[in-house]
């Protein structure tokens, strides 16, 4: 099952965007829900809070006086903690039962309405997060006008929250909801037709997303690094202490370089016998990062060429809204370094990003497919080894100190 993270400001319009993605046939898990179910009439949490509490945060008719329980813990850290302790992990053992329910009747996709998405770092543990992003002056007259809220309160509650840019570098959608509610339905309604549907589709099936025809370059794009790190996210989540270095490697890890738009990432590993257990393909494959067979290799970057080439594994994604290129490598091998050495000699050297930007435009020109684009560039790969080796020794470089 495809498994969205949904998130926004307080104000944002966080709400029409669920109650369309249910409409169109998600399922939604809301974390605000759950935390009220949790602590009903009848739950083990409420009996804890209780215990700890005391009557104090009890009305008369033995229910939560959450606004009660709030002037408690607000400002005691000690306090908040106890309170956290008892209602986060019902919190999730709630919401685990839920995506297990629609993913064991068939649900293609399933959304987690979380307010806090940001702020308790929880990008990683889905597939796409979606950011419903409105100016902050937008939010604060909708809480005014439409909630009543006092500005003060208003301004309070939004400055309590992850920032505006905190949440668009987690975002890999933004959903402007500046203007309509119309206008943001109508984005909802694009983005799952043309993106949602077909990740899901590729999900289930375990297949990669569909490649481009034809090798085109991109301007550089200053969100590279950005959206890098959000799968770099994805994959420690996925994998754990399996990955023992995570990187981003290839053009898109060079700023303002020329590339295809292709997010090359590293996994190292301690071994390829790990990357070929069923359970590490499978955290991958479950992921969105389906195992690619026929490439178990690269081509050794030595003059005069190894006899024996460089073993590896590869995975592609399932996203069809980006491109993720992902090498597994053990760490310490000669393609696990000359990756890293490759990308910091480009880092550094503004000559031989030049000369490469030229090779990469006069291949680009021949119209080429993905393999046969790589292929192309091979005989000027042949011939900088020794330079990047010259490179790495007069500089000191180690792959340690990336």
């Amino acid at each position: 099952m495809l498994r969205i993270g949904l998130t926004g400001g307080i104000g944002s319009g966080k709400s029409t965007v669920s109650a369309r993605l249910a409409e169109l046939g998600a399922v939604v898990v809301d974390a605000d829900k759950i935390a009220r179910e949790v602590v009903e009439p009848g739950e083990p949490a409420l009996e804890q809070i209780r215990e700890r509490f005391g009557e104090r945060v009890f009305g008369p008719d033995g229910a939560l006086d959450r606004p009660a329980l709030g002037r408690v813990v607000f400002g005691d850290p000690a306090s908040l903690a106890a309170l956290e302790g008892i209602t986060h992990p019902a919190i999730w053992r709630r919401t685990a039962e839920y995506f297990a329910q629609a993913e064991e009747a068939g649900t293609p996709i399933g959304v987690h309405d979380m307010p806090l998405l940001v702020e308790k770092a929880m990008a990683g543990e889905y597939h796409l997060v979606l950011v419903v992003d409105t100016d902050e002056e937008v939010r604060l007259q909708r809480l005014v006008e439409l909630r009543g809220m006092p500005p003060e309160e208003a301004r309070s509650r939004i400055a309590a929250q992850a920032t505006d840019e905190q949440r668009r570098a987690a975002a890999d959608v933004l959903l402007d909801n500046n203007g309509t509610p119309e206008e943001l339905v109508a984005q909802v309604d694009r983005l799952w037709q043309e993106r949602l549907t077909p990740f899901a589709d590729n999900l289930a099936a375990g297949r990669r997303r569909e490649r481009e025809p034809v090798i085109t370059l991109s301007d550089p794009d200053p969100t590279w690094p950005e959206q890098a790190g959000r799968h770099l996210a994805r994959i420690r989540h996925a994998l754990g202490e399996r990955a023992v270095t995570l990187d981003h490697i290839g053009s898109t890890a060079v700023p303002g370089f020329v590339a295809k738009d292709v997010l090359d990432l590293q996994v190292g590993v301690s071994s390829l016998a790990d990357a070929d257990e069923p359970d590490f393909v499978a955290a991958l494959t479950a992921a969105g990062y389906p195992r690619v067979a026929g490439y178990v290799a690269d081509t050794p970057r030595v003059d005069g060429r190894e006899p024996q080439e460089w073993p590896k594994r590869f995975h592609g994604n399932c996203d069809p809204g980006v491109a993720v290129h992902l090498h597994v490598r053990e760490v310490g091998s000669p393609g696990w370094r000359w990756a890293l050495l490759f990308r910091d000699w480009l880092r550094t050297e503004p000559a031989a990003r030049e000369e490469y930007a030229a090779v990469k435009r006069g291949v680009e020109a021949r119209r080429l497919s993905m393999e046969d684009y790589a292929e192309a560039k091979e005989p000027w790969f042949d011939g900088i080894h020794e330079r990047l080796e010259v490179w790495a020794r007069e500089t000191g470089w180690t792959p340690e100190g990336r």
